[in-house]
């Protein structure tokens, strides 16, 4: 059983890694636990995977004291959830990747005597997982930072699980992209996987807040847009909105052609494919799929108590791979300057890229699988 959501930067390494294990072991059963206020309800119907539903919710923010007190007459509901699905399903071995639901499931687990593990994605691990460290032996790794914030006694570092299709797009691109040219020899990986981005002189961009979007990305990049008409003829954007600022941006793009405007996009690989450029949050999985196409992060990480999107973003500009822009002293002056120079320099884009993707994690998920039916 696999427990946690809320976001998609959980629920797909979930996925991965629970297709990952039954492709590995087709007697495998695995079921999904979340909450029903997180995104997992809709998207693993989507995806045809068993969910079950546990009560709990958010703790670590600020302020919202009613939320809390809300959050705690919850989490006991959950706990006995828990208990039950246990019970009932008999897990061989639990692990939780975070999300609302992962707390309360993997540590009643861990206490009923299951074989437990936890994955923490990054390079700060938030609030519950520091915790559960304590009472869980066995820890996936996407940061090798993570481990000075963990109990754990067993740490592997295999990076971030990333959704089949992803992987999928990704490989096949390169093989397009090396049968496409001629018999060059000598040629990386990456160097194959970008030839097909520098052609165009056009800078494309992909505005991607995670799955729920980002209303601070949304106006910065579209006040970016709009402010600058001399260079909307030289920039394709592709924007994921969110729900909740889909229609202010349909309504404030008008009919401009050089950007299109989705709420939300399922098919992430097409887009991946096309870009050069990401302005995004800095969550783990965002920056793990940028890196797996070579597509260059603006980071914007999002303001938590623990930074951990921060510490994220840290890492990348360490690897000269993409960029960091804290929310709090965003420029405008200085976010253009950057996208001037992105868009006129490919030999600085390529640059970026080739270090990002030396980041980018190679089968993760089946990794993963595999050390998990090697502890059963």
């Amino acid at each position: 059983m696999i427990a946690g959501g809320g976001t998609g930067g959980h629920i797909y390494p979930a996925i991965a890694i629970g297709r990952a294990l039954m492709k590995q072991n087709v007697d495998i059963d695995v079921r999904f636990v979340g909450t029903a206020e997180g995104l997992e309800t809709k998207i693993m119907q989507r995806e045809n995977l068993n969910l079950d539903l546990i009560s709990s919710g958010k703790l670590n923010f600020s302020g919202r004291w009613l939320q809390k007190m809300k959050t705690l007459f919850k989490i006991p509901i959950g706990f006995l959830q828990s208990v039950f699905l246990i019970l009932k399903f008999k897990p061989v071995y639990v692990i939780g990747v975070g999300g609302y639901a992962s707390a309360p499931f993997l540590l009643c687990a861990a206490l009923m005597g299951r074989k437990t593990a936890l994955w923490e994605p990054n390079a700060h691990p938030g609030l519950a997982n520091r915790i559960l460290s304590r009472f869980i032996s066995r820890a996936y790794l996407v940061f090798g930072e993570g481990k000075k914030y963990l109990k754990s006694k067993d740490f592997v570092v295999l990076g971030m699980p990333l959704r089949e299709e992803i992987e999928v797009a990704r490989e096949s691109l390169i093989q397009s992209v090396s049968r496409n040219e001629n018999g060059v020899q000598g040629r990386s990986e990456f160097e194959s996987l970008s030839a097909a981005k520098t052609t165009s002189d056009k800078l494309n961009i992909l505005c991607f807040g995670g799955s729920q979007g980002s209303l601070f990305l949304n106006r910065a990049l579209s006040d970016f847009i709009l402010q600058n008409p001399e260079l909307q003829s030289r920039l394709h954007v592709i924007h994921q909105t969110g729900a909740a600022g889909f229609d202010e941006m349909k309504k404030k793009y008008g009919d401009l052609k050089c950007v299109e405007v989705f709420d939300y996009i399922y098919d992430m690989p097409k887009y991946y494919k096309v870009s050069d450029v990401q302005f995004c949050r800095g969550g783990a999985s965002t920056i793990a799929e940028a890196a797996a196409f070579g597509v260059v992060p603006i980071v914007v990480p999002l303001p938590a108590a623990d930074n951990h999107q921060l510490r994220n973003a840290e890492a990348v500009v360490k690897a000269e791979a993409g960029f960091l822009f804290e929310q709090d002293q965003f420029s405008p002056e200085k976010f253009k300057i950057l996208m001037i120079e992105l868009l006129e320099n490919k030999d600085y884009r390529a640059k970026l890229a080739a270090n990002l993707k030396k980041m980018a994690p190679v089968r993760a998920a089946d990794k993963i699988a595999k050390d998990i039916l090697e502890n059963l």
